[in-house]
């Protein structure tokens, strides 16, 4: 694992908001106690670079969830455009396969100020049996852990992951892999259309370097008193 994280910088919160408008509020809220931002597909598909811009502007920084996935000419581009913005943190689709793969790292090394880059294994949305509609015969564990390895010899910093596979990814590739783990529910937390979930306390023992929380936070009356239960949670 990278230097050691304090708790307060394991907090990624995901922007999953409306507009440009709505996300403003929501960093105002938060930062600075919380450092990281997720700006995802939603987002930024509407409202583009400048929500990147916004979350910068603020000091926070920024992991952008926009899971490139297609032949590795084009999401060398995407990767190189993305670095570009000054982000933390980009993800692109392991089952985009080694070449594709390397081809992101590549790109981004180039970049001035060199991204973390994460391959996403299998969706927290997804279990054994969404995974078997799109032909993967693999327990879903086994395939987390064979993307995870596929990534780590293309050269990635590191995966996205259920916390349900991260002791496994923890235990099979060593300390030194960026394992961020979404499906986070805080107890008493709705699952929503997350299958695979656990509670942030659960997913730091188990190896997560930083968890991604949205809705337990951003949908509460207080979002701020959220992220910091969250924060003395994973302290515990």
């Amino acid at each position: 694992m990278p230097q050691e994280i304090k708790a307060a910088e394991k907090l990624i919160v995901a922007l999953d908001v409306k507009s440009l408008a709505e996300a403003k509020e929501m960093v105002g809220k938060l930062s600075p106690d919380v450092r990281i931002f997720k700006v995802g597909m939603g987002l930024f598909t509407l409202c583009g670079p400048d929500a990147v811009a916004l979350v910068h502007d603020s000091g926070a920084r920024v992991f952008l969830d926009l899971k490139f996935h297609d032949i590795p000419n084009t999401v060398a581009h995407a990767v190189r455009s993305a670095a570009k913005l000054g982000v933390f943190m980009m993800n692109i689709h392991a089952l985009g396969g080694s070449e594709m793969m390397m081809r992101a790292v590549e790109a981004a090394r180039e970049s001035e100020k060199k991204p973390k880059l994460l391959g996403v294994t299998v969706l927290t949305s997804m279990d054994q049996s969404s995974i078997g509609e799109v032909g993967i015969n693999m327990k879903i564990e086994d395939e987390v852990v064979a993307l995870a390895r596929l990534g780590k010899d293309s050269g990635l910093d590191g995966v996205v992951a259920s916390p349900a596979e991260t002791s496994l990814i923890r235990k099979n590739l060593g300390k030194d892999f960026i394992i961020v783990t979404p499906g986070i529910r805080p107890a008493g937390a709705e699952k929503n259309d997350q299958k695979r979930v656990m509670t942030p306390t659960d997913a730091v023992r188990a190896g997560a370097d930083y968890i991604v929380v949205g809705r337990p936070v951003i949908e509460t009356k207080d979002p701020l008193a959220a992220a910091k239960k969250i924060i003395k949670e994973m302290e515990s």
